[in-house]
């Protein structure tokens, strides 16, 4: 289990000793988190780092998981895309099961910690079941910027309880929530599985046991296979790129308990790259193994993220912490990690040949990937390392508390 001391050598000891500072009011402090899943997403992978350092820095953390059926989670993933932007059926049906799930999560899940921590909509009515006598807190990982507006209302009469509403960008806050609103942006962990170091041999292992040939550039894309990440529209840019340099796609996917899309989407585009799968031109990889898509990662030419919505996207961030060259949409908060032409590039998502002409010039200035790719690790050094977020939570939590 890594301790904050693990990280001196990457950020510092001014940090690491003023992490320790601001813990020391909170010292025996018990702060439970409450999320849907343990695995497959930026939430889980953030929290199995942030509470082991809670904990080591003298805070009493716990992280619980929401239990739910899968009609439960079709919901949520409706609920998901609603708050996204798009059009949903909210029938009562689908409001009674909701917050039904939770009620029976209650029953069995006894809270007197000092403050709850939840993260996104899933857990988001727990609040309504319990005698509160603590600080709650709704951490919202998604894009709230245009939410459908029937199913915000039904979501907002719960916030109302709540004491800190956090987002990650200032164009997600809204001005009919009256409950103050912060923003505090994701993070990595750089000694984690998925982004620690790997010697070449052992990346190169790892490229041949996904069965990924190394005779071509690789492209990569790795994210869920969601709607919201266009998976789709990749496939049409590969084809531009294709034109003009030989080369391979990889869509580095990975799978989640709380998120049915995905075998559905998987299918669609699957169908679509037939053709292209058959020359080994386009590969679908697994990514729930944190190591490989580390090393996928790494030996990629180019990452790409072709999305439509973004939270944030912790793929971006780990890419860049990996020094890659990085092309993608200029939505969510992946403007927040990319200054166009700096230390990667930004295009509209609609733009699929501007995204092939940056991939293209990449490819063919290998020189311009790798200064592209060196200011990229440093903005993440200063900015998104799981110790910034670590400290931003302590600052909440010495208001809060």
């Amino acid at each position: 289990m890594r301790k904050l001391e693990d990280y001196i050598e990457i950020v510092g000891t001014d940090i690491i000793s003023e992490i320790y500072r601001k813990a020391r009011k909170l010292y025996t402090k018990h702060i439970l988190h409450i999320n849907s899943t343990y695995q497959g997403g930026g939430v889980s992978e953030m929290l199995v780092s942030l509470v082991p350092l809670m904990d080591d820095i003298g805070i009493y953390a716990g992280w619980r998981i929401l239990h739910g059926s899968p009609d439960f989670f079709t919901i949520t993933k409706k609920f998901h895309n609603g708050l996204q932007g798009a059009t949903i059926n909210l029938s009562e049906m689908k409001k009674r099961l909701y917050v039904q799930t939770n009620e029976n999560f209650s029953i069995f899940t006894h809270i007197n910690h000092d403050c709850v921590i939840i993260h996104d909509p899933q857990p988001l009515p727990l609040i309504r079941f319990y005698r509160k006598r603590q600080p709650w807190i709704w951490r919202c990982h998604i894009d709230l910027s245009e939410p459908q507006s029937d199913l915000w209302d039904f979501l907002k009469s719960f916030l109302l309880k709540y004491d800190v509403v956090i987002v990650s960008s200032e164009k997600y806050k809204k001005a009919d929530l009256p409950v103050e609103q912060r923003i505090i942006s994701p993070a990595i962990d750089p000694l984690s599985l998925k982004n620690k170091k790997l010697d070449n041999e052992d990346i190169l292992k790892l490229i041949k046991k996904a069965h990924i040939p190394t005779d071509k550039p690789i492209i990569t894309q790795v994210s869920r296979m969601d709607q919201w990440k266009d998976p789709e529209g990749l496939l049409e840019v590969f084809n531009y790129v294709k034109e003009k340099v030989d080369c391979r796609l990889v869509y580095c996917y990975n799978t989640a308990p709380d998120d049915p899309e995905g075998m559905m989407i998987y299918t669609r585009v699957h169908h679509k790259a037939k053709k292209l799968i058959e020359k080994g031109d386009v590969i679908f990889v697994i990514g729930n193994n944190n190591v490989l898509v580390n090393a996928i990662q790494r030996f990629s030419t180019v990452i790409v993220q072709k999305s439509i919505r973004e939270g944030f996207c912790l793929a971006v961030t780990e890419a860049l912490w990996k020094k890659k060259p990085v092309v993608a949409s200029n939505v969510g908060g992946i403007p927040t990690q990319i200054k166009d032409g700096e230390n990667g590039f930004l295009l509209d998502h609609t733009d699929a040949k501007g995204f092939a002409d940056r991939i293209i010039r990449i490819l063919q200035d290998p020189k311009l990937g790798t200064e592209i790719g060196k200011k990229g690790k440093e903005f993440v050094r200063k900015n998104f390392l799981i110790t910034r977020l670590l400290s931003d939570y302590l600052d909440l939590l010495n208001d809060v508390l």
